[in-house]
């Protein structure tokens, strides 16, 4: 039972759930967790979730705030599901938005902490307040039913009163305020363990009290172990029970839903029936994981024993070593030391994979024995409702357990034989070079200079092994510094021998290096290779990224566009870091269209204008007046339009961190925008009625004075 105490806490409190909900998510969390964790959002900034077509209406509207796709009432809140969330570390969350949320103090468990306060007497919760679940951190926003819209989990709160029952070593007095004594009694009138102490002072035998039937604590834990549950009610319908189970919201429900037109065009069947068989499919799915729990046991016995015959056979090897040494008299025995450190060498190399083998399988044994014992336990309740609630997530945990423990996690990683042998026909003459076979680590590699080189800002570098090493080499990686020496990182992992790295900040000095590898370990750097990428950015439009109807021409310099739609195209590089200025000539000006240049991030919609999402920082600009817009905020509205033949320029300096827009050679209003940081690529959006044509390696106007000397700064 020990492994399945993960499974019955709370992942804010870290304490055992008390008056746990689900989540649409399939998560739990504790009813008074779940208030503390409440973020208001903004009435003007709330989002309208989409709902799924065909389905019952949601009554939760997931937020789009961390960028995640919106999942429907219908897929029960998961989409492709990445795997587990621990629970969190600290007492601090974070939701998509941003916000730190630190929920009050928990204080250590103890009896009096049941005795919450019921929900109705608990303060109103504001509109639009939003929850995140802290293990999936998917947000979404709480209708006007607020935490009561959540469904109870009967299941999981059964499961924490048998298993803290049955972890109780003796009853505590629920009065006392500190260091809680034993109790003696329980009274059944007011389901209150006392001491004697307490029981005197706040339970005195007289008046109405005088009445109260006080028993043995033992005898109170049975009787309140076997004292029925409610009957599981509606959760839009608190005075109707549930008697149904709608397939296809995957819910019970009651005959008013089915009245009310909620989903009374869904499929329904008898909430008995469905009980039975989703007991029955946990309990399929619990015996292929049974299966691969024993495989796992039996395994680790395998590994234990690994462990051992390694130690034998490093014992006996080195015994072997010590007899072949010691016969070939003075000479040997200089060598004789240095084998028996590459045997002790790959002694420990073996006995580190193992064990370390021995320590993940456990802890995944663990895990999954702790979830087994979950599901044992949820299987013996008697609660359709509840039980169904969690079914569903609880079979699909299951699988995915069960599919951690596919082909190759019960495979040994290390043999516990030693592949090494002794050469002992040599002369005397040749002991010197006595070796072991394959035992070294590979060479340092060697750059080969003419071959290595930089265009714009990418690199290529290639590399071979010394000519002589018969070392065998498993692979490769390649190290590059930031272009501002900084530390070296690594760009590429893998068996070639030539690699070109796209990317890096123009006129910047980069650093690299290549080491190489094998089941031994890993070689010592190459020499050190200083190289300059190209001071002048040439770049042209992106035809990879751009939209469909976006039409090149002259070498991916010119664009237009084959709809009326404003359609988006971005440059083939992207800046970071120093001074950047490029142009673009109006080929074509048809019917006074509103092209929009400027810069924005790879992610930027593609089908609007730009500057209409965040990801975007733009000038549009007609024949008489222009704006600068960015997420679909219009503001500096300057006269001066563009015509045929006109030429945009735009100016990014990033030691200033600024925007400027010039059309024919003159700044176009104020200074754009400020504060930019990150990445950035050149763009535009137009429609059919206009052409343009890029210009890149261009001076930066005249009138124009960089900011403060930056050595990493640079002119496009």
């Amino acid at each position: 039972m020990d492994e399945m105490e993960e499974e019955l806490k709370c992942p804010v409190c870290g304490s055992f759930y008390r008056e746990p909900i689900i989540l649409p998510c399939s998560h739990n969390i504790c009813l008074a967790c779940a208030r503390n964790i409440l973020v208001q959002t903004p009435e003007a900034e709330s989002p309208q979730s989409s709902r799924a077509s065909g389905s019952g209406a949601s009554d939760y509207d997931y937020l789009d705030l961390d960028k995640m796709s919106l999942y429907s009432e219908a897929d029960s809140g998961y989409g492709s599901y990445g795997g587990f969330v621990s629970a969190p570390t600290t007492p601090c969350q974070k939701s998509p938005n941003g916000v730190r949320v630190f929920p009050p103090a928990v204080p250590q468990p103890g009896p009096q902490q049941h005795l919450l306060p019921h929900p109705a007497s608990l303060p109103p919760i504001p509109r639009n307040s939003c929850i995140t679940c802290p293990q999936c951190h998917r947000s979404l926003i709480l209708d006007d039913r607020g935490l009561r819209g959540f469904p109870k989990n009967r299941v999981l709160e059964g499961v924490v009163d048998r298993y803290q029952q049955s972890k109780a070593a003796a009853l505590k007095c629920q009065l006392c305020e500190k260091s809680p004594k034993e109790a003696t009694v329980m009274c059944e009138q007011c389901d209150v363990f006392y001491c004697d102490p307490c029981r005197l002072r706040c339970h005195p035998p007289r008046g109405p009290l005088a009445k109260h039937r006080l028993v043995p604590p033992a005898q109170g834990r049975i009787s309140r172990r076997a004292s029925p549950r409610k009957i599981s009610t509606c959760t839009e319908h608190e005075l109707e029970n549930l008697s149904m189970y709608c397939v296809q919201c995957k819910m019970p429900v009651c005959y008013q839903c089915l009245e009310e037109g909620k989903h009374g065009t869904h499929e329904v069947k008898a909430l008995g029936a469905m009980w039975k068989l989703h007991k029955g499919q946990l309990s399929q799915a619990l015996n292929g994981l049974s299966d691969r729990a024993t495989e796992a046991k039996e395994f680790l016995v395998q590994l234990r024993n690994m462990v051992q015959h390694i130690q034998e056979n490093g014992v006996e090897f080195e015994a072997c070593l010590v007899a072949q040494c010691d016969a070939l008299i003075d000479a040997l025995n200089r060598r004789k030391a240095q084998l028996l450190a590459q045997v002790n060498k790959e002694h420990e190399h073996k006995l580190k994979v193992v064990r370390d083998q021995i320590s993940h399988c456990t802890v995944k044994l663990r895990q999954t024995t702790g979830l087994m014992e979950y599901c044992l336990e949820v299987i013996k309740e008697n609660d359709p409702s509840g039980f169904l609630q969690i079914s569903d997530a609880l079979i699909r945990r299951v699988h995915m357990t069960e599919s951690q423990w596919g082909k190759g996690t019960l495979t040994p990683r290390m043999t516990s034989d030693f592949d090494l042998t002794l050469d002992s026909g040599p002369l005397l003459q040749t002991i010197h070079q006595l070796d072991f076979v394959q035992m070294k680590v590979p060479a340092a590699p060697i750059l080969q200079l003419e071959e290595c080189c930089t265009q714009n800002n990418s690199a290529t570098l290639s590399w071979k092994q010394p000519p002589l090493s018969t070392i065998a080499v498993e692979g490769y990686i390649l190290e590059l510094d930031d272009g501002n020496g900084g530390p070296f990182r690594e760009v590429y992992v893998g068996t070639e021998t030539i690699c070109t790295v796209d990317g890096l900040h123009f006129n910047s000095t980069y650093k690299s290096r290549v080491k190489a590898f094998n089941s031994s370990g890993v070689g010592q750097y190459s020499k050190t290779l200083i190289m300059q990428t190209s001071e002048i950015a040439w770049f042209t439009f992106d035809p990879v990224s751009a939209h469909p109807d976006i039409v090149f021409s002259n070498d991916n310099l010119t664009v237009s566009c084959n709809s009326y739609d404003d359609r988006v195209v971005l440059g083939s590089a992207a800046f970071s870091r120093g001074v950047h200025y490029w142009e673009m000539t109006v080929d074509r000006y048809d019917n006074h269209p509103d092209p929009a240049f400027g810069i924005s991030r790879g992610d930027v919609l593609k089908d609007v204008m730009l500057g209409k999402d965040d990801k975007a920082w733009a000038m549009y600009v007609d024949n008489n007046r222009s704006w600068f817009m960015h997420n679909n905020s219009h503001t500096n509205r300057t006269d001066g339009g563009v015509a045929k033949g006109s030429t945009i320029g735009m100016l990014l300096d990033f030691t200033r961190r600024i925007l400027i827009f010039l059309i024919n050679d003159e700044q176009q209003g104020p200074v754009a925008f400020e504060s930019l940081e990150g990445a950035y690529y050149p763009a535009i959006s137009l429609n059919r009625n206009v052409q343009v044509t890029l210009h890149t390696g261009l001076p930066i106007p005249d009138f124009y004075t960089p900011g403060e000397a930056d050595p990493t700064s640079s002119v496009c």
